[in-house]
């Protein structure tokens, strides 16, 4: 008996761990051919709620080979950190790439890094970039999946977004 609760516990972690809406880009892949009109569905004025707080992000159309975009994250009233960023055309390809603010705006990575996220897959629903997936579940929603490494834990986060129109 023990051993068949063993044996379903860990069957039921590897089905969870197999179900998971991100991909990690390995040294032997290389990205697909892909352009901005491909993810031009992420643009416009999104809100959700994550971490306890109300989460926004804008994102621009596809303009000057990138699409821009401003995150920030609201707990009681108050910024608790901002992230600035884009996807970039380079090449025949497709680069997600943002920086960390804290709510006074000074950066978490030095001055001339980046966090940068290579393109691994691309569907007509979805996004597939190296730990970050961006999914369409609709014109007015969206899902962002992001694996957050903390302390040695790695933890995939969704966030879901509705569009508004609050402008």
């Amino acid at each position: 008996m023990k051993q068949s609760i063993t044996i379903l516990i860990l069957l039921f972690i590897s089905v969870s761990y197999s179900q998971t809406n991100t991909l990690k880009f390995e040294d032997h892949m290389t990205s697909p051919k892909a352009n901005l009109s491909q993810v031009s569905w992420i643009a416009g004025h999104w809100k959700g709620e994550a971490f306890g707080g109300i989460t926004e992000e804008i994102w621009s159309p596809p303009l000057g080979d990138s699409m821009m975009f401003s995150f920030k994250l609201v707990n009681d009233g108050k910024v608790i950190f901002y992230e600035l960023g884009g996807i970039r055309q380079v090449d025949d390809t497709l680069i997600f790439q943002l920086k960390h603010f804290g709510n006074d705006f000074k950066g978490w990575e030095e001055k001339d890094e980046t966090v940068d996220a290579k393109l691994i897959k691309i569907d007509s629903n979805g996004a597939y970039f190296d730990q970050f997936t961006f999914e369409r579940i609709s014109d007015t929603e969206i899902n962002i999946y992001v694996v957050i490494e903390e302390n040695g834990q790695t933890e995939e986060v969704k966030f879901n977004y509705k569009k508004t129109n609050d402008f």
